[in-house]
């Protein structure tokens, strides 16, 4: 076996006897936690939390940040000459990638406090950084725990079942670190062309950050006339998220984004023209936008039926859950000692994992007790019962998500959460706006829970292929939930008092899923008629796409995010199908296909990052816009945005062209 590649036997089932011998064997003693990997993991941590915090809010998508600091970390041992680094290397992915899982949980829920506060002003809805970080810190760590006794289900006893796809890339990056690798390159340079590229717009106002159809007089009186209307916001890190999702799910979102925008928008206002969409604003009289503020319901109700397939394709392990858990706390399992079981198969043991849910569980319900539901002890224990129940069964279909696709559903099944949240809360007696508050807690510790047990499968699969020690990337996982947590609670605070996450402010702060999360619970807790019909029929949507073999949960993605986010997706997934299909040699294509996943992330980490900076210029009052919004969205303005996002993409297109 190579030094730098994986067994024959790692990406296909195992045959009766036969084993699977790692990188790194089970009698070998690799260096692992150092004070190198731990302060270069933490450190990884706060960035990426900051970087990922700063784009999902800014635009609804949060990209992945494992393979980035993959890269980053070979690199940085390459670069410092350090021997046999394979083992820190893992630990520092996995310390890391704890960024991307608190995020994605903490953004999907947690703005929508803020949402409300704005939008009700009298309820004196206070949201402080401890609340989004104790929501975000004890989902983490229930997740995780949740996930521990599955570790051997998902990467050993289901090994070659499960693709593991984000896991593969991360692994085969770990692997050519082993040559000497300067994969970190071309990723640093793409990350400070993609930033300035970003800073520039934001910090200075240089171009327009989006293209629209309005960008001359034909194009705004066909808008007003039609209810047609064109826009593609043109950043970087956009352009590099399209890239790594691909042409296929990015046509499939942006299909739903074409089918509200272009069919449902214009056919609401020339079907019901007198329909009330925007507080007394009729479908005749709205803009665009404004119907699609209306009409995003339909992505609402696709959106949680998504997660009803999801946990409905998933049952068979849902069930299969608890006789893991029961045999996972049988006796032969705690009979077996350390010295019993190898190394590369030794998890935290079974009764630190009990021992640490009772905790995290009780610290959960005191959050609760003490603040959340103002002392009441049944809406304490109501609500500590559905994290519980919620967070346990869908542990597994996150799993299981993150597996076979490498994307794990965790908006739809939240939604779900937080409508049964809602439902139960207000029979128990909490209702109106301390009801929503209540239910946006419950919905972001259980989002992070389900975020951060996805995210995790991919750390513990990747050190079962190399060989790492699985107790030790639990033990110091938690380190980096704690780090992540904090982060993300900062950067959130930072962007509302930058920039505000109010009803209308959209278009600046996105927040789509907080956004969701909010439009749904409002009617359920204030006792209003809530948009039944359009939820119903977004759910109608989704259960024929899933019929027709089409992610449900991608296309109904795309009918609730706007469209000038959805359209810069497939411009970066049609660049990546243009620069791996131009050679007649598909290992050409493939080292293209590569070295441009490479620049596509140093566009998302670079435009992310300065994002962050700019936001952090704004919150200091800092003002260096060079002519204001009317030079940005004049003709010229966007005709020179679209000038630049064009370079933009030959770059990307050319430099990838040099892998082959």
């Amino acid at each position: 076996m190579s030094k730098n590649s994986l067994p024959e036997n790692a990406f296909r089932p195992l045959k009766e006897g036969e084993e699977y011998e790692p990188l790194m064997p089970a009698k070998a003693n690799p260096r692992e936690v150092t004070a190198w990997s731990l302060v270069l993991g933490l450190l990884m941590a706060v960035i990426f939390s900051a970087a990922t915090a700063y784009l999902g809010l800014k635009v609804g998508q949060v990209f992945e940040a494992a393979i980035p600091i993959t890269i980053i970390a070979v690199g940085l041992a390459g670069a410092t000459k350090r021997k046999d680094p394979l083992g820190e290397n893992v630990m520092i992915q996995s310390i890391g990638a704890c960024s991307g899982m608190i995020v994605a949980g903490a953004i999907f829920t947690l703005p929508a406090l803020y949402i409300l506060d704005s939008k009700f002003p009298d309820a004196d809805i206070s949201v402080s950084f401890y609340q989004v970080f104790l929501a975000s810190l004890l989902g983490g760590i229930i997740g995780i725990l949740f996930l521990i006794p599955f570790r051997k289900y998902f990467v050993k006893e289901k090994h070659g079942e499960y693709p593991f796809p984000e896991a593969t890339a991360s692994t085969q990056v770990l692997i050519s670190g082993e040559g000497g690798s300067n994969s970190a390159r071309p990723l640093v340079v793409a990350s400070l062309i993609g930033g300035l590229y970003d800073f520039f717009v934001a910090t200075f106002g240089t171009w327009a950050e989006n293209f629209t159809s309005a960008f001359c007089t034909l194009g705004q009186t066909f808008a007003a006339r039609t209810k047609l209307y064109f826009s593609c916001n043109t950043s970087a890190a956009l352009l590099g998220m399209g890239y790594i999702i691909g042409l296929k799910y990015a046509a499939i979102m942006c299909a739903g984004s074409v089918l509200i925008w272009w069919i449902v928008v214009p056919a609401i206002a020339l079907v019901w023209p007198g329909l009330d969409v925007a507080g007394g604003i009729t479908a005749a009289e709205a803009s665009p936008q404004q119907i699609f503020q209306y009409a995003k319901s339909i992505g609402i109700g696709g959106i949680a039926m998504a997660g009803i397939i999801g946990v409905w394709n998933s049952r068979s392990v849902i069930i299969g859950s608890f006789s893991l858990i029961r045999a996972a706390f049988g006796k032969k399992h705690e009979a077996q000692g350390e010295e019993e079981c190898p190394r590369t198969q030794r998890d935290i043991s079974m009764k630190v994992i009990v021992m640490g849910l009772i905790v995290s569980l009780l610290a959960t319900f005191l959050f609760f007790q003490l603040d959340v539901m103002g002392g009441n002890l049944l809406f304490s224990t109501v609500a500590l019962l559905i994290v519980f129940v919620i967070a346990f069964l869908f542990t597994t279909v996150a799993a299981n998500a993150i597996a076979i696709v490498g994307s794990n559903p965790v908006s739809g099944m939240t939604l779900m959460t937080l409508i049964l949240a809602s439902l139960v809360m207000s029979v128990v007696g909490l209702k109106g706006t301390g009801g929503m508050v209540a239910a946006l807690i419950m919905g972001g510790v259980v989002c992070t829970a389900l975020a951060s047990a996805g995210a995790f499968i991919t750390d513990l699969k990747i050190g079962y292929w190399l060989g790492s020690t699985p107790a030790k990337q639990q033990t110091y996982k938690f380190l980096g939930i704690l780090v992540s947590a904090a982060t993300a609670a900062g950067v959130i605070m930072i962007l509302n008092e930058a920039y505000g996450f109010t009803p209308d402010n959209s278009d600046v702060m996105a927040a789509p899923q907080a956004r969701a999360m909010a439009a749904v619970i409002e009617p359920l807790m204030m006792g209003q008629g809530a948009p039944w019909l359009l939820y119903g029929i977004g759910a109608i949507i989704s259960l024929v796409m899933n019929a027709c073999g089409i992610s449900a949960l991608a296309f109904a993605l795309g009918m609730f995010i706007p469209l000038h986010l959805n359209l810069p997706l497939i411009v970066g997934g049609a660049l990546n199908w243009y620069v791996t299909t131009r050679s007649k040699d598909a290992t050409v294509n493939a080292a293209r296909g590569e070295r441009g996943t490479l620049l596509a992330s140093g566009f998302i980490a670079g435009g992310a990052l300065m994002g962050v900076v700019s936001a952090g210029l704004t919150f200091a009052g800092v003002d260096w816009q060079i002519a204001g919004g009317e030079w940005m969205n004049s003709t010229f303005g966007q005709l020179l945005s679209l000038a630049a996002y064009v370079a933009l993409m030959v770059y990307l297109y050319k430099a990838s062209k040099k892998a082959g």
